[in-house]
């Protein structure tokens, strides 16, 4: 036999075997280009009124590398202690600020402003804190203190 094609099959083998198994809890999920954001906020606001806890969107998109990091961040430490705490995070995608934007509009979110971007919303649904200046649009240069502080100051 070919060693060649033996490799081949057994690398192809490999790689499907890595793609069929389930990813682990702390890999990036990354944003729902298919999601109903509307509907996903409407579930997140019924969890956040039994849980009293409010409700952080997150707008941000795949091809952004601040969002990657903002994400991964909050799932670990200190920042993941304060999110389980005080919030139900759900993601929105915007695409190349083609998707959603909408919602962004209604909360008084600045996607123009720099991704990734937030709106915290209270209880009837409105905008009580919303990052309105692009100051998480660095998440990559923001060191997890930085990350708590700015978390803190939402209502």
């Amino acid at each position: 036999m070919n060693r060649g094609w033996i490799a081949a099959t057994a690398f192809a083998a490999a790689l499907n075997a890595a793609a069929q198994a389930p990813a682990p809890a702390s890999a990036w999920r990354g944003y729902d280009e298919a999601a109903d954001a509307r509907a996903d906020i409407e579930v997140a606001q019924a969890q956040a009124a039994a849980s009293g806890r409010r409700v952080l969107v997150v707008f941000g998109a795949n091809w952004c590398g601040d969002c990657r990091v903002l994400d991964t961040t909050m799932k670990q430490g200190r920042l993941k202690a304060l999110m389980d705490s005080r919030f139900v995070v759900i993601k929105v995608d915007v695409a190349r600020f083609d998707r959603n934007v909408d919602i962004a509009q209604r909360y008084g979110v600045p996607l123009k402003k720099g991704i990734p971007t937030v709106a915290v919303l209270a209880t009837d649904g409105s905008p009580s804190f919303v990052s309105a200046g692009g100051e998480l649009a660095s998440a990559r240069s923001m060191g997890e203190d930085e990350l708590v502080r700015f978390f803190e100051r939402a209502p």
